[in-house]
């Protein structure tokens, strides 16, 4: 009777939320089918090039993942995140979010060749990104869908935007409820997309506080399991070892699964930003319990979320431009 009622709770949470998402996010005329004629090949080179950095290095299919998500965070879907300094560009990629951390772009750099080749002038950047983070989570046996294209590329970059409007770890709740708010992202896609942390690996240095001083008086965070906690700071010291890399789900780290939310249940979650999505809100932890139970409704909802993500504020039609070379505008000296 408890499963029953929790079940029907998670259900009345989600089904209104889901629907307000879909309403929210049309798709500015983005569609799978973009390039069917003008390239049509271009998915399946993607695809085989991420295979190839994957079967290489399994940990780029999370930070391929987390490419598109800091991309879309920033001005939207754009490939803002990709452009090098240049006389114009203050660089997003010196952002302290992206600073030593963020990665994949020699991949992307590789897929982009590649489709000149193919197409010239033809696939986008921002593209690009959305086809390789599903890919990626195919790959590492999460779920599939199909990817609205048709982005172009952006003109700009935005550092300020990069440094203020990227979820951080060390974030309260409300703080990344409202990020997520302010790109038309709810509830729902605040804990499935946090579902991205059941692969790849963070620093020390984005959760030492959880370790030491987590309240400011000098105590571990009471949240945090204490033999996990133990273990975690043999590698991840008081000062120094700011790089050393831990993996975001201690159970798998290189499968896309649900371990994830079993691990925030039995205070095993990495990150301040994971385990506050049990403690601190009932609608959040309902979403934590129901994809800890079952991973079906996470994969369903990860894939919609991922969807709802790579629709924020696309350029489309004559907006942008298609670049060349991801990491310059097509008019750079």
């Amino acid at each position: 009777m408890a499963t029953s009622m929790s079940c029907l709770l998670v259900l009345c949470l989600v089904c209104p939320l889901l629907a307000g998402v879909v309403r929210a996010n049309p798709w500015y005329g983005l569609f799978p089918q973009f390039y069917d004629h003008s390239c049509p090949k271009a998915k399946e080179i993607v695809q085989s090039i991420v295979a190839q950095a994957v079967a290489q290095e399994t940990r780029m299919a999370a930070s391929l993942v987390r490419l598109h998500f800091h991309d879309c965070f920033v001005k939207g879907c754009d490939a803002s995140v990709l452009l090098d300094n240049s006389s114009s560009i203050v660089s997003e990629k010196g952002s302290n979010p992206n600073l030593n951390s963020l990665r994949g772009f020699e991949v992307v750099d590789q897929i982009k060749v590649a489709l000149e080749t193919a197409c010239p002038g033809t696939v986008s950047c921002a593209d690009i990104l959305a086809l390789a983070a599903r890919d990626s989570t195919v790959l590492v046996g999460g779920p599939y869908w199909d990817v609205p294209l048709g982005r172009r590329d952006s003109l700009g970059a935005s550092i300020q935007g990069s440094n203020n409007d990227i979820p951080a770890p060390n974030n309260t709740l409300p703080t990344i409820i409202t990020k997520f708010n302010r790109l038309g992202l709810n509830i729902v896609d605040v804990v499935a997309l946090s579902g991205g942390h059941t692969i790849g690996l963070s620093r020390c240095t984005s959760f030492r506080q959880r370790l030491y001083n987590q309240s400011d008086n000098g105590l571990a965070d009471s949240t945090l399991d204490m033999s996990y906690a133990a273990q975690l700071r043999q590698g991840c010291p008081r000062s120094g070892g700011d790089n050393n890399l831990f993996p975001l789900d201690v159970v798998s780290s290189t499968k896309f699964d649900n371990f994830y939310f079993k691990n925030i249940l039995a205070g095993r979650g990495l990150l301040s930003s994971d385990e506050v999505l049990l403690t601190k809100s009932a609608e959040t932890a309902a979403l934590v319990k129901a994809y800890a139970n079952d991973v079906h409704l996470f994969f369903q909802h990860f894939a919609q979320s991922m969807v709802n993500m790579g629709n924020i504020m696309p350029l489309t039609g004559s907006q942008g431009e298609i670049r060349k070379d991801c990491r310059r505008l097509n008019n750079y000296h």
